[in-house]
């Protein structure tokens, strides 16, 4: 069985997609946790309707005081029942057959210790592969998230990861700050070796919106520093440290051109005196 995990902040004006995407899902071999991150809208009232509802499959329903996603994911992870974890967002919707091919590629490398999970396209609402065609050889590619450049697989992708890994990278969570970056566990758990079966088939329909997370990760990466920071921190031990201090003065540059001098002196400071290492 295959966990659908979704964590949703005042999208009940876009989740029925998905939940509706789910009930024509050709394989119903899976269940549907949703986290509801501190919403304000009509989310309750939608699902105290599906909750009811003969719609083929399990759904576990939990409110949460506002934490961002990241919080929402290590949730997801300790109270599901399966041993695949898949992230939906609440923005987005999958192909009809999605959870069927998920089943099959995850099946072949399920008993795999190498392995940390599988992964297929994401496209936009056109059919546009998201971050262009990969150049895969055959059916799929087996190589790490540091490793998926080389064969073109760019930008965000559909990965289903084994539930019992993610027990253990779980997301850091820092008193006043509600987000991380995802990559920060995505590249700890390769750079511990573990690969990916990355095939080449569509299974995951995304659109950006304006009010995403996507679109707002610069002030994201401002106004949750200790976590942008231990994400530069990991990104320096797989990558040249010179090329992430980069990032680490444009951070700091924005700061000062948003929130003052003062501002970044203070979280300069700050991270000179953390400890990154019990994240990394």
């Amino acid at each position: 069985m295959i966990t659908v995990f979704t964590p949703t902040y005042n999208r009940a004006y876009r989740i029925e997609k998905l939940y509706e995407s789910l009930k024509r899902q050709t394989s119903k071999d899976f269940e549907w946790i949703v986290i509801n991150d501190g919403s304000t809208d009509n989310t309750n009232e939608l699902f105290e309707k599906w909750l009811v509802e003969d719609n083929g499959f399990n759904i576990v329903y939990r409110e949460v005081h506002n934490g961002g996603k990241h919080r929402a994911i290590n949730l997801g992870v300790q109270i599901a029942s399966s041993d695949a974890f898949f992230i939906v967002d609440s923005d987005d919707y999958l192909t009809t057959d999605a959870i069927e091919l998920v089943d099959n590629w995850f099946l072949q490398i399920a008993n795999d210790e190498t392995f940390a999970g599988v992964s297929g396209l994401r496209s936009d609402l056109a059919g546009n592969p998201i971050g262009g065609k990969p150049k895969i050889c055959g059916e799929y590619v087996d190589c790490t998230n540091l490793q998926r450049h080389l064969y073109h697989l760019l930008d965000d992708k559909a990965e289903v990861y084994k539930t019992h890994i993610l027990k253990k990278y779980p997301f850091p969570e820092f008193e006043g700050e509600k987000f991380v970056p995802e990559s920060l566990i995505w590249d700890h758990i390769a750079r511990d070796g573990y690969k990916l079966r990355w095939f080449e088939r569509i299974i995951y329909i995304c659109e950006y919106l304006e009010d995403g997370l996507t679109a707002s990760s610069d002030k994201k990466f401002m106004d949750n520093p200790k976590g942008f920071l231990t994400y530069l921190a990991m990104l320096e031990t797989v990558h040249n440290p010179k090329e992430v201090d980069v990032f680490r003065l444009q951070f700091y540059n924005n700061l000062i051109k948003t929130y003052g001098m003062d501002k970044a002196l203070e979280i300069i400071n700050m991270a000179n005196t953390m400890d990154f290492s019990q994240y990394i």
